[in-house]
């Protein structure tokens, strides 16, 4: 399970890959990392036809039976569209994609904890050393309700991540699920406009070889010898 990532571009490098022609966005700063219930930058098609740049809040509305107490505070990923809350938002009108630069799981050993905060210690993946721009196959929605009980009810655009079943480098560290990516023009292009009998099966691991690590905990896992694991400490 992504919850948190990170976007270091620019904006006319999204534009670019995604032919947006749009940008509501407002500044996106140098580098930022988003965490669940933060707002973070999606490209979708908006109901009038255009592509834009937008940012909304990251966590889709939760199923109704799974809310506890009086706030949603938001579903990030997204791993069985096929269930009844999530066929709502296949289709293109509410399909998104997500830009990112890199993305994080926490370690699984349980002593690889901060010393000072006592956090867990994340892998940090990447398609390579110079972590080049790549997106995240994603849903979004217009939502009314209540994502924190101290602000009360409220007008929302959220959006989600679609996962899939982990490679073969994310299994030792995640062996539920890892996000959709999506790397080149015609995948950007296939997820936000086809239908989605051809959409949906995006949702796929990605090849062994497509990501690396470029951090990790000192305490180090132990992978199969086929996943590519390379990388360095920041």
């Amino acid at each position: 399970m992504c919850n948190l990532y990170n976007l270091t571009t620019s904006q006319e490098a999204i534009r670019q890959w995604t032919k947006a022609m749009r940008d509501v966005l407002g500044n996106l700063e140098p580098s930022i990392d988003v965490y669940p219930n933060m707002p973070g930058a999606v490209v979708r098609n908006a109901p009038e036809g255009q592509r834009e740049i937008a940012k909304l809040l990251w966590g889709m509305p939760t199923p109704a039976e799974r809310v506890k107490g009086k706030a949603d505070y938001g579903t990030t990923n997204i791993r069985n569209p096929q269930y009844a809350h999530w066929q709502q938002y296949v289709g293109v009108e509410n399909r998104c994609v997500v830009p990112v630069t890199s993305f994080a799981e926490p370690s699984p050993t349980p002593n690889d904890k901060d010393a000072e905060t006592g956090i867990q210690r994340n892998y940090w993946f990447a398609l390579n050393q110079d972590r080049p721009l790549f997106f995240f196959a994603g849903m979004w929605t217009r939502w009314q309700g209540v994502r924190r009980v101290k602000d009360g009810p409220g007008d929302f655009e959220l959006y989600g991540l679609l996962t899939t079943k982990p490679n073969a480098l994310i299994a030792p560290i995640h062996e539920k699920a890892m996000p959709v990516i999506l790397t080149t023009q015609d995948e950007i292009e296939t997820w936000l406009t086809a239908p989605w009998s051809e959409a949906k099966r995006l949702q796929r691991p990605a090849p062994d070889d497509t990501l690396v690590i470029v951090d990790k905990p000192a305490t180090q896992i132990k992978f199969p010898q086929q996943a590519p694991v390379q990388g360095s400490l920041f």
